[in-house]
């Protein structure tokens, strides 16, 4: 444990192992993945994937090594008995920071099969990270405002298609989907802007989830809700590096896929659409009064 350190050296020291954790598997990666596109079969997939996932899944525990180096963190987790690493999971999260993903890939890694997030289309050209999750295959989505898609209407269903797409490939192996609802961090800025009705977070978004459950709603073993809950505020990435981060809170509950929603079309169906955002709205209504509560008694416990 090095944490005993200034947080300056811890810092530096984080990031380097960081760095050189993701320039060791990177490569290796991206070879393998090479192989699908040289023999796009079916039986080359079902070879070469699952061989990807364990190279993703020793890189996430390899993360977990150097933090656990160069990090003191007190854990409050419940909610992570009994999931199961062979089965399909839609996972989804309130989104704060950066530090989520570490957060949710230190807790649910070979838990549960490895986490599948939805990216930014300009998150591809991020270095060494943007073609590792072109190698395992995460969907890159365009993103584009309500205002944009009125002056474009054809570009409606990209992402839609994008999603059917992934989830296609996804069926083929026990996958967990992730999707963060509010579709962005949560900032004071962002929650004034939205005028959101949480206290704690961002408006949901119902069609991300929408189009996962239609594409793949038969496969999933549960819906895991994940909530983080950051008692000392939410961290920037340097901040939980250089070790700043001492406690961090998560609750995992399973939700049962809502079958008649699953079947819907929510693209085209008006009362699907609207039975939807009210599944998703009390979904939220639950994780704001949840994350009060969890901000209460740490502040009691303090």
């Amino acid at each position: 444990m090095l944490n005993f350190l200034p947080w300056p050296l811890v810092g530096f020291i984080a990031s380097v192992l960081l760095l050189l954790n993701a320039l060791f598997w990177v490569p290796i990666l991206v070879l393998i993945s090479l192989l699908k596109l040289i023999i796009p079969l079916k039986q080359m997939r079902l070879l070469i994937d699952p061989v990807l996932l364990l190279i993703a899944e020793s890189w996430i525990s390899c993360n977990s090594g150097w933090m656990w180096l160069t990090q003191r963190v007190t854990w409050d987790v419940q909610g992570v008995e009994g999931l199961k690493y062979h089965s399909w999971y839609m996972v989804n999260c309130n989104h704060q920071s950066w530090v989520d993903i570490l957060v949710l890939q230190r807790l649910l890694n070979r838990r549960i099969p490895l986490l599948k997030f939805f990216l930014k289309k300009e998150l591809i050209w991020v270095p060494v990270m943007g073609v590792a999750w072109w190698a395992l295959e995460f969907p890159f989505m365009e993103r584009h405002s309500e205002e944009f898609l009125k002056k474009h209407p054809e570009m409606r269903g990209k992402d839609q298609e994008t999603t059917r797409k992934a989830c296609e490939k996804y069926a083929l192996i026990p996958t967990s989907v992730m999707n963060f609802l509010e579709g962005t961090r949560f900032t004071p800025a962002k929650h004034a802007q939205q005028k959101s009705p949480y206290k704690h977070l961002l408006k949901p978004k119902a069609g991300g989830i929408a189009l996962a459950l239609n594409a793949m709603g038969d496969k999933f073993q549960a819906i895991l809700d994940v909530t983080i809950v950051y008692p000392d505020g939410a961290p920037k990435f340097g901040e939980f590096l250089a070790g700043k981060v001492k406690r961090i809170t998560v609750r995992v509950r399973s939700i049962p896929v809502p079958q008649n929603l699953a079947q819907g079309d929510y693209a085209n169906d008006p009362a699907i659409r609207e039975a939807y955002q009210k599944w998703v709205h009390q979904m939220w209504l639950d994780k704001d009064a949840q994350i009060e509560a969890l901000l209460l008694a740490s502040t009691a416990r303090q």
